[in-house]
């Protein structure tokens, strides 16, 4: 398997490696290590490696080319050009009030300050020459990445973002040498390192099987912020080698209709929904779900909104603290990757501007088949995602794991969420980033939580959304591209390119058993 993390926090990942190690595949997952170590640990019978991955290629080739003129004349980086701005103006301003304040013209010094204003004023435009080369909005770069695709087309990434060769010159020796009979690539980042490691091996007479894992929509994401070829270069990589794969694999039907459609495959996708995880490993089921009303320190009584994922404005909490002021006496808890990190910091700061900090609580991440005791005794599961193509598409995993916990869900009305929430009546749904509907719904929920629930009564309902039900799926389409089963006992290779990992633990112990 190749996935694109440094698979702690990534619940598919895991669950997929650990249930097909457990259907009798030899399993090795390998991630990307946070340092220059390499790190070992399993889960159940399934092998663990990171690989550090050194990114010699994400820095532009321009950006170790000396820019001579500008930099004899420019502001060092830093902030000096912006002080030296406010000092020259902060001096005309002294000297403008002493004018009319002392009757004197100060003709030499006014002439002087007029004069300095303007080389610091040259100086200033130098730096911004000098920055403008690094800005990857600037008005060449756009040029420059309209060129390249016009030129190469889907080759063009390999200019645009030639970083991805680096996962190639980590991962790819390792997978050659593990010599498998199938690879499941994770995302859009290892496709390519797969699909090059099946064509050498078929180069050597080895008949190896690619499986895409499509986890997203690539063009539906949220483009990084003034990273304009951050996105064309990506989607041209996803393209070219998403073709190369055997098998795809998804985590939604319209998802899979739009693969199917957008990179021409022979036959649809299979739909592996990132459902809930079963119980723990054995050697682990000793262990106690944390009490998340305690975590907040708060009573039964008190009403309890949770929130459980990644955090970016795009995931609208926002809007989730700005509705606590109209719902006196409800808590927040944020079960998040970093709780400590300067994210959940913003948001923090959020809420103490609107005299709240108090009712938000981060918390860690639990392992993830602890995620729906962890989270049943909230009494509203919050989903208040901004409209974004890739958010229309499925039912997320926080959807499924609310569900398990029996959660009365509060969801904004992206597609397929909405949908599925109005068909069951097991929640809510508002208007997106729009604070007043959210506190609508919430207080829907919170007056008669019982009415939500019933949804749950009825055991079709959840009964697909498990991952034992998926599990079995993925296992199909392995056996589908390996006819004999039995006598692939080559390794089945997983790729990440992730950059977050704990300490390595101990085989058995795996940090990465942690959950999204």
């Amino acid at each position: 398997m190749l996935v694109d993390n440094a698979v702690n926090g990534d619940s598919r990942v895991q669950k997929a490696a650990r249930s097909m190690a457990d259907a009798g595949w030899d399993v090795v997952l390998l991630g990307q290590s946070p340092d220059r170590d390499r790190h070992r640990w399993t889960i159940g019978a399934a092998q663990v490696r990171l690989v550090p991955v050194v990114m010699t290629l994400a820095k532009r080739r321009r950006d170790y080319r000396r820019v001579i003129l500008p930099r004899l004349f420019a502001y060092r980086r830093g902030g000096i050009a912006h002080h030296r701005k406010q000092w020259v103006k902060a001096w005309r301003a002294d000297l403008l009030a002493r004018r009319s304040a002392e009757g004197r013209r100060f003709l030499i010094r006014r002439a002087a300050a007029r004069v300095l204003g303007r080389w610091v004023g040259f100086r200033h435009r130098q730096l911004a020459v000098v920055e403008g080369r690094r800005n990857p909005d600037s008005l060449p770069e756009r040029l420059r990445t309209a060129m390249w695709r016009a030129l190469l087309g889907d080759r063009c990434w390999r200019r645009l973002e030639p970083y991805l060769w680096d996962y190639e010159f980590a991962f790819g020796p390792v997978v050659d040498a593990l010599e498998p009979d199938l690879i499941h690539a994770n995302d859009f980042r290892m496709i390519g390192v797969g699909a090059r490691a099946v064509h050498r091996a078929r180069g050597r007479g080895r008949d190896v099987k690619l499986v895409w894992d499509a986890h997203e929509y690539l063009p539906g994401i949220k483009p990084r912020a003034g990273y304009r070829r951050w996105m064309p270069a990506h989607v041209a990589h996803e393209r070219e080698y998403g073709r190369c794969a055997d098998a795809v694999v998804t985590v939604s039907q319209p998802l899979a209709e739009l693969l199917h459609q957008e990179h021409r495959l022979p036959r649809m996708p299979v739909v592996v929904l990132n459902a809930p995880g079963a119980g723990p490993p054995a050697d682990r089921a000793h262990e106690q779900v944390p009490d998340l009303r305690e975590l907040c320190g708060i009573d039964a009584d008190t009403p309890l909104l949770v929130y459980s994922g990644a955090l970016a404005p795009q995931r609208g909490l926002a809007t989730l603290i700005e509705s606590l002021p109209q719902l006196p006496g409800a808590h927040v808890a944020l079960v998040v990757p970093a709780p400590d990190g300067w994210v959940v910091g913003k948001v923090l700061d959020h809420a103490a501007e609107l005299g709240v900090a108090d009712r938000v609580h981060p918390l860690p991440y639990v392992p993830h088949w602890q995620i729906a005791p962890f989270l049943a005794t909230a009494d509203v599961g919050v989903i208040p995602i901004h409209h974004w193509p890739n958010h229309e598409l499925a039912l997320i995993t926080k959807f499924m794991e609310y569900a398990h916990a029996r959660l009365p869900i509060v969801v904004s009305d992206v597609r397929t969420m909405a949908a599925k929430v109005r068909e069951t009546g097991q929640g809510e749904v508002f208007r997106a980033q729009d604070t007043a509907d959210f506190v609508r719904a919430a207080r829907a929920v919170l007056d008669d939580p019982a009415a939500y629930r019933k949804a749950y009564d009825d055991p079709e309902l959840l009964a697909e959304w498990t991952w034992d039900a998926q599990a079995a799926v993925l296992d199909g389409v392995y056996q589908g591209l390996l006819a004999d089963a039995a006598e692939a006992t080559a390794p089945v290779t997983a790729l990440s390119d992730g950059t977050a990992a704990e300490e390595e633990p101990e085989p058995g112990d795996p940090a990465g058993a942690t959950a999204t």
